[in-house]
């Protein structure tokens, strides 16, 4: 089967700091299980220009809006995993009726309380210092995988490790400062009636099961899967089991539209 049979365009959204190439996996996968996918490079990474905008995440929602517009694409599956999540939520709201399935991998919808918004504007303003800046990504870049990566998968962390020091400092600190400046989106949840899945490493240390659990609850067909051994970025510590999920996803997806008659058309 190829994605001109009917099978739904799925994007791939990536994590800060990251590229689309931390996809390259799954992209592999759906493109032989006849998908057409979209790895979204974010503004500000993987060459796609930073832009003069104030920082804020429903301008890269409406990024990829415009990337669909372009492509003829109506309606897709997203998939984002951290910031990426947070992008793919932020679609939802501004986008409404523009995705068919939806997965966030190591992200929440809760918006971020003074603490949290305290320590992201205080990175932000570190990725700005030129001599401190470099040393703080080298310090934090482990803590995106998790413990069982760091001791058993050393070629992932130094590849999460070489692409986070490649990303310009600007686009981190922009970055950053969009993701602290986001919406609570747990009620554009609820209204997401649509197959849903979220992923969450069992190690991750920056996103809590209590928070992943929170956004499978509110989505209407949501569920939540725990990935054994991975942390934040289960795409790479995890490819297979990643995969698995999102096959899941879009076998469940594929069987709804059938049912409904609902698909592209819709």
């Amino acid at each position: 089967m190829t994605a001109a049979d009917g099978r739904a365009p799925v994007v791939l959204l990536h994590a800060l700091a990251l590229d689309s190439s931390m996809w390259d996996a799954q992209r592999e996968a759906l493109e032989l299980r006849g998908h057409r996918v979209i790895a979204f490079d974010q503004r500000g990474f993987g060459g796609t220009a930073l832009g003069d905008g104030p920082p804020s995440l429903d301008a890269v929602a409406d990024d990829l809006a415009r990337e669909l517009d372009r492509r003829g694409i109506a309606r897709a599956v997203l998939a984002g995993v951290s910031m990426g999540g947070y992008v793919a939520m932020a679609f939802l709201r501004r986008h409404p009726g523009r995705t068919r399935a939806l997965a966030l991998l190591s992200t929440r919808a809760q918006a971020d309380d003074g603490a949290a918004r305290a320590a992201r504007e205080g990175f932000a303003a570190l990725m700005e210092d030129p001599v401190r800046g470099p040393a703080a990504v080298e310090a934090t870049a482990p803590r995106l995988v998790g413990a069982t990566t760091r001791a058993e998968r050393p070629r992932v962390l130094a590849h999460v490790r070489a692409v986070a020091a490649g990303s310009a400092p600007a686009s981190l600190a922009w970055a950053q400062r969009a993701i602290t400046a986001r919406e609570d989106a747990l009620d554009v949840l609820r209204d997401a009636d649509i197959p849903a899945v979220v992923i969450i490493g069992e190690e991750d240390e920056l996103v809590t099961e209590a928070d992943a659990r929170a956004m499978a609850d509110a989505l209407p067909r949501g569920r939540l899967v725990v990935v054994p051994r991975a942390g934040h970025l289960p795409p790479l510590e995890a490819p297979e089991a990643t995969q698995k999920e999102l096959d899941a996803l879009l076998d469940e997806l594929e069987a709804l539209e059938a049912r409904t008659g609902e698909g592209e058309a819709r």
